[in-house]
């Protein structure tokens, strides 16, 4: 199975999970899904906790339903061995008093980049526009947490949704926007290649070690901060 529609309520009924990203719709939409849900029956529609919506109903109205979500430009959730919904924190200067950064920004185009692709085991990513870390960016297997000038911490390796929940480890500091894919792709090529059939990440790394995902300062130091560093190495 690669798409989250399930048949596990206890009424009979079917559960489809609609992909939100970063939980933001736009009026039109908001309202095409209320359309939709009064002229499919849906039963519930519930807040999923990765910013989606669990829309509950009849078997025989889900063709129906997905038609009409994928003309209102949304789609169904991917599930097994897949990158999942990004969990997007609205940082942001029009969302948030306290963002230090574009962790909604970032994390819609995490998103776009790399939902449903395949991994070993499912993967959650978390972006945090502060160290509050609303999203929960340590309990995520890839977290990005905001720490200001559009620069990011990563942090990999945490699970929640367990009975033994683990804290992610920091893998990078203040990683410029536009290089966190590169780390992005570093680890996610990394675990590809030595994680054993559907071990977690977190289970790779207590394998190997986390040096092996330790990415090299070359990877995403920005130019102009290596030349700024070697410059007051010299002043020493």
């Amino acid at each position: 199975m690669t798409e989250a529609i399930f048949r596990q309520q206890r009424n009979g009924l079917y559960a489809v999970n609609i992909v939100i990203p970063g939980g933001i719709l736009t009026p039109e939409q908001f309202m095409g899904l209320a359309e939709v849900a009064r002229d499919t029956g849906v039963w519930r529609i519930k807040c999923g906790i990765r910013q989606s919506l669990i829309v509950v109903l009849d078997q025989d109205k889900i063709p129906t339903l997905l038609e009409k979500i994928h003309a209102l430009g949304l789609q169904i959730a991917p599930f097994g061995n897949k990158i999942r919904s990004v969990k997007a924190c609205p940082g942001g200067a029009e969302l948030c008093p306290r963002s230090l950064g574009p962790a909604l920004e970032l994390g819609m185009e995490l998103q776009e980049r790399y939902l449903g692709q395949d991994v070993p085991k499912d993967f959650k990513i978390s972006t945090a526009g502060c160290p509050r870390g609303c999203t929960e960016p340590y309990c995520a297997d890839l977290g990005l947490i905001a720490r200001g000038g559009d620069k990011f911490d990563v942090v990999i390796g945490g699970r929640g949704a367990t009975s033994k929940p683990m804290h992610g480890v920091k893998i990078a500091s203040d990683v410029n926007k536009n290089k966190v894919f590169a780390v992005v792709d570093f680890v996610l090529a990394t675990y590809r290649a030595h994680a054993e059939p559907h071990e977690r990440l977190c289970k790779t790394m207590a394998r190997l070690g986390t040096t092996l995902f330790t990415p090299q300062l070359e990877l995403y130091q920005a130019e102009e901060q290596a030349q700024d560093e070697f410059a007051a190495f010299l002043m020493e």
